[in-house]
């Protein structure tokens, strides 16, 4: 899986990249190795500027682009920046699994509708 990593008002320390790597590796597993060869994956992790920054002002978004099917994007606000990470992988998990579901669920309908029309 090739990664691109973005930071924005932050500086990335090895500590960090580490651990967004160690995230990363769960989420490419997932994908499988077929899936995984030809994705592309582009993380930004930054903080967050201006008046309104609250108490969450780390920010982790992934979009997850691979050929033959729709893009994936999450995003996630958090206190700190590993918060942000792991809440962000969570959610670009969840799409993944959803989307091998009714991919699954679409090649099984397909499947049903040619032994139907072999029957008769």
């Amino acid at each position: 899986m090739e990664v691109r990593i973005k930071t924005t008002n932050y500086k990335m320390i090895p500590e960090i990249r580490k651990y967004l790597d160690t995230k990363l590796a769960s989420l490419e597993k997932m994908l499988g190795a077929d899936d995984a060869a030809k994705t592309r994956c582009e993380v930004e992790i930054g903080k967050a500027s201006g008046k309104n920054t609250s108490d969450y002002m780390w920010y982790a978004e992934i979009r997850v682009m691979t050929t033959g099917a729709k893009p994936l994007y999450a995003r996630n606000h958090a206190a700190s920046v590993q918060a942000a990470i792991d809440d962000v992988k969570e959610e670009a998990e969840r799409q993944v699994r959803k989307e091998k579901k009714s991919r699954t669920t679409d090649n099984k309908e397909k499947g049903r509708e040619m032994k139907r029309a072999m029957r008769g």
